[in-house]
């Protein structure tokens, strides 16, 4: 039994209960409430409903294995008002030597009391697990999304990238949480790349004795097997890293190819065949999703989905990956590669681009992304509490 509890929310009192949501009708409310609450957030582009639903398949999705989940859902009137998981991620403490509880898929409207009671839900997991901490937000790794958008409100988000209304950061400060980390987003028009870079850049990659090359489109299993060891390797120092397993590596993957234009992705090689760096970007496919309010494919969707993202209608890009292996640093490898991929994607139609998303304290990558002719617009914060 749940004891139900009477809130304030604008001039209405509403009774609301926080039940668990792991399975069955309870599970499927917790699918439903970004798609309830953010209905009139009109730069919101939502996940399809199946998106969320393989994300949170603790039998298939391959996080599972190493992470346990636990999922609330807030009820008023039958009616799912807010949604948290708690997530018991055992890589991470294992990689990082720490006893933490992230949070995640946080979705509420603004009810300061409700979000609160949500917390609660997390915190008293967390306690239960022996964890001293919370942070996140976490959607479920640091793999997928993460983050909670603090400005630039009138901006829609991109692909992969969390999108929320003003009032979220205040209903989780309030609940106690303070900041740990930002992550900025840099944005690039068509032209705006430095003539300075692009017309150093042949120099350069000369100098360097690194091929720069597309990944093989006859062999994009074997070249992602190269991306994945880079992938670990050169984020190991990095806030709050975990390395991908080859089964969450492949998923990503796989969850990308479907909308993937593979003339994006550069590789930096050694003349033995080495990766040494990559750079990923994706077609915004958040451009086609923020017209699907629903998050369903059926019964109409798809079709709209499929014209939507029609070849050339898509006019957006996110570079969302870029990794250069320690040892190759400082050389201009990253620059080279983005040169390469500004200069495609110009070649494409694409007319702008989103660097995202960048640590706060990572110096150099703020100042290649500025020196590059991108402008910081946007910012993403990840919370954090200590419990007593």
């Amino acid at each position: 039994m749940h004891q139900s509890v009477a809130v304030l929310w604008g001039n209405c009192q509403l009774d609301f209960e926080i039940e668990a949501a792991d399975v069955g009708a309870m599970f499927r409310k917790f699918v439903d409430v970004p798609y309830l609450v953010q209905a009139d957030n009109k730069q919101w582009a939502p996940l399809l409903r199946i998106q969320q639903l393989e994300l949170l398949d603790r039998k298939k999705h391959p996080f599972f294995k190493h992470a346990e989940i636990r999922l609330f859902v807030a009820l008023s009137g039958g009616r799912a008002v807010g949604r948290i998981a708690a997530i018991n991620d055992a890589v991470h403490n294992g990689v990082h030597g720490e006893t933490t509880t992230h949070f995640g898929f946080f979705e509420c409207i603004d009810s300061p009391a409700i979000a609160s009671a949500l917390f609660a839900k997390v915190e008293q997991a967390a306690r239960e697990w022996g964890h001293n901490i919370v942070r996140g937000p976490f959607n479920p790794s640091v793999n997928e999304e993460i983050g909670l958008q603090i400005d630039a409100f009138d901006t829609p988000n991109f692909i992969m990238i969390p999108g929320n209304p003003a009032y979220y950061a205040p209903l989780v400060e309030q609940a106690g949480y303070a900041k740990c980390m930002d992550l900025f987003c840099y944005r690039m028009q068509n032209g705006q790349m430095s003539e300075k870079l692009l017309a150093a850049s042949p120099t350069i990659e000369k100098r360097l004795n690194i091929r720069i090359r597309k990944i093989d489109k006859k062999n994009v299993e074997r070249d992602t097997m190269k991306i994945w060891k880079v992938y670990n390797a050169a984020w190991e120092k990095n806030w709050y890293w975990v390395p991908a397993s080859r089964e969450e590596f492949e998923i990503l993957v796989k969850n990308l190819k479907q909308i993937a234009d593979l003339d994006l992705i550069f590789l930096a090689e050694k003349a033995d065949g080495e990766l040494v760096g990559f750079t990923v970007a994706v077609p915004n496919f958040n451009e086609v999703m923020i017209k699907v309010r629903n998050g369903r494919l059926f019964p109409f969707s798809l079709l709209k989905i499929l014209w939507l993202s029609r070849p050339g209608a898509i006019k957006s890009i996110r570079v969302m990956i870029m990794g250069v292996l320690e040892a190759y640093r400082g050389r201009g490898i990253d620059a080279v590669m983005y040169a390469h991929q500004y200069q495609e994607a110009q070649r494409k139609g694409y007319q702008s681009a989103e660097m995202s998303q960048i640590l706060e304290t990572n110096t150099m990558m703020n100042r290649a992304a500025v020196q590059m002719g991108g402008k910081r617009y946007k910012t993403h914060r990840m919370y954090e509490k200590s419990l007593a």
